[in-house]
């Protein structure tokens, strides 16, 4: 079992980084706590609008089957990290990936600032989002959009 806790989050994330340290010193010398981080690695990202990632982010802490999950308030947009591989698979309207060939600005794991930032911040274990529940989470969400009806 890996360790988990604001080091151990730091530590996994800025192993995705050709350089893990240069990383970390990128996260502690920004003024915003941003570092430029390769997709494709250890995992992929997918977006969202935000209108359709908070609701379905929901279900899926209701399912205890989520990831981390990034909210970008710039274009009010929810990324989930996701298993390496899914960002060339996954296709939708307003869907956007960033797989292997991709690189992503990430906010520290553990710092908030005033822009991108995490609503469910990386716990250092390696838990990435399920893509099951994501997929009936976004299906979910999509239908709510629509109108109230009773789901899940």
């Amino acid at each position: 079992m890996e360790s988990t806790g604001p080091i151990a989050a730091v530590a996994w994330l800025a192993a995705a980084a050709p350089d893990p340290e240069a990383c970390r010193r990128e996260w502690e010398q920004s003024a915003l706590g941003l570092a430029l981080l390769p997709a494709g690695r250890r995992w992929d990202l997918l977006s969202v609008p935000g209108t359709l990632g908070r609701p379905a982010l929901r279900l899926l802490e209701r399912l205890g089957r989520g990831g981390p999950v990034l909210f970008d308030p710039g274009d009010d947009s929810v990324a989930f990290l996701v298993p390496v591989g899914t960002a060339a698979r996954w296709v939708g309207t307003g869907l956007r990936g960033a797989g292997e060939g991709s690189w992503v600005v990430l906010p520290h794991p553990v710092r908030r600032g005033p822009g991108l930032r995490w609503l469910v911040a990386p716990d250092g274990s390696g838990r990435l989002t399920d893509l099951m529940a994501l997929e009936l989470a976004l299906h979910e969400a999509a239908a709510g959009l629509d109108g109230p009806r009773e789901h899940l």
